[in-house]
């Protein structure tokens, strides 16, 4: 049996106990040493690995950045940035028409600026914004879809858990890849924000206008959101400019963010325990996933899959432009089955070295960095599209008495405004790249 034929049955039989509720990191890592298992043919080398692979993977000083970042996230929730955040929004947009679900947008942008988490991001401005939503009367569809997709945010505006991931894995530097993702990030809040305009435009009735904020009192509400401002620059800011490693930006950003909480009185002892725990909790979860990402890759480079499937694409004549495509609506295809970090974790050692082997007209740094930035792209519209769009899970279970088919309504106008910008991204490099090449 070819090692290709092997890959696929192995990528079935992974998908099965997906389905069949197994957690994903078990899935991956179980299918990963088997297939170790049944390539060599003897249970020697998954026994090296087992005993190797854990420490090899976790030893990893890139990987530290993870916790601190997710840390940094708990600890501005609780400070209630969000809340600072989601009024100066309302106050200078919320006369508008639907102003307020583009201030809901605004406000997850910026928190997606101190967080890095999609999850997080959504839940924590969905506690904020859906009562203010449902205090003025907007649609079911509008409120629930617009917060669901503004969720996304969080891991488009740097720093990100997934591009650090993607970065690790393809060897890329992380400064770079957070300077790329910057312009992408901000076009796809204003699509996001263009969106609600034409929705509201062509549905009037969808949402109301909130009464018109005197300019005093949105200044005071701009003034309250510098804590926010303060620690994106410092963090991203420190980064940019070579003061920090990212590493030490995101503890110290953790550090910042924990002090600010404690200095507004938001951090008690068991608000401490609770964030640490939490943010405990999810780098376990991402662990897992990495180790059994990790295992899955060991079985797929002794089938030498990739490779096999590069020199395949190569072979088949097919431009490089059709290639992408199909490697984009794969990444549309597994989102609605899978979460954002399984996919880029599972799919980036078959599908990158595809890429790398295309002729895009860019050197070899800016083409990594440059597909990075459309996975990520691609990979964020899984969290809105069904049927397990995790973001949307979220927010039902904010707004329990909204049907989950309203909230699928009312995303699908923002699932065509991230696929417009993903065309334009991809038709435009230098809309991603531009910012780089100006800083390096």
């Amino acid at each position: 049996m070819s090692g290709l034929a092997m890959s696929a049955i192995a990528f079935a039989v992974m998908l099965g106990l997906i389905f069949l509720r197994m957690p994903i990191g078990a899935a991956m890592l179980l299918t990963g040493l088997a297939g170790t298992w049944i390539v060599t043919g003897t249970a020697v080398p998954v026994l090296a690995q087992w005993k190797s692979l854990t420490y090899d993977t976790f030893s990893s000083y890139s990987l530290s950045i993870v916790p601190l970042f997710l840390l940094m996230g708990q600890f501005a929730a609780k400070s209630g940035m969000s809340e600072s955040l989601f009024r100066a929004a309302a106050d200078w947009l919320g006369h508008r028409r639907g102003g307020v679900a583009m201030a809901a947008v605004g406000a997850c942008a910026g928190f997606g600026a101190v967080c890095g988490s999609s999850l997080a991001t959504a839940a924590t401005m969905g506690q904020v914004a859906l009562p203010e939503m449902r205090r003025l009367r907007y649609s079911d569809t509008l409120s629930t879809g617009a917060l669901a997709a503004g969720g996304t945010l969080g891991i488009l505006i740097p720093p990100s858990v997934i591009l650090v991931i993607y970065a690790i894995l393809t060897e890329q530097n992380i400064i770079k890849m957070f300077v790329a993702a910057l312009i992408p990030g901000i076009l796809a809040a204003l699509g996001y924000m263009l969106t609600v305009a034409v929705y509201v435009r062509l549905n009037p009735e969808a949402a109301q206008a909130a009464p018109r904020v005197p300019y005093a009192q949105r200044l005071r509400t701009l003034i309250g959101i510098w804590p926010v401002v303060f620690i994106f620059a410092l963090v991203i800011g420190g980064i940019y400019f070579g003061l920090f490693t990212p590493t030490e930006a995101a503890a110290i950003g953790a550090v910042a963010t924990g002090c600010y909480a404690l200095a507004v009185g938001r951090l008690s002892r068991r608000a401490f325990a609770d964030c640490v725990l939490s943010a405990a909790s999810s780098t376990a979860m991402i662990f897992f996933i990495v180790l059994g990402a990790q295992a899955l890759n060991t079985f797929l480079a002794l089938t030498q899959t990739p490779q096999a499937a590069a020199d395949w694409v190569a072979a088949s004549g097919f431009s490089p432009w059709l290639v992408l495509t199909m490697i984009l609506v794969c990444y549309l295809v597994f989102g609605c089955v899978m979460d954002s970090l399984s996919m880029i974790l599972l799919t980036i050692p078959v599908f990158f070295p595809i890429v790398m082997a295309l002729d895009f007209g860019l050197p070899p740094e800016e083409l990594a960095i440059w597909f990075g930035i459309l996975a990520l792209m691609v990979v964020e519209i899984g969290l809105i599209t069904p049927p397990v769009g995790l973001n949307l899970f979220i927010i039902h279970s904010l707004a329990g008495d909204v049907p989950m088919s309203k909230t699928y309504r009312g995303v699908a106008p923002f699932v065509l405004s991230d696929v417009i910008r993903i065309v334009i991204l991809a038709a435009f490099p230098v809309i991603t790249l531009g910012l780089m090449r100006a800083m390096f």
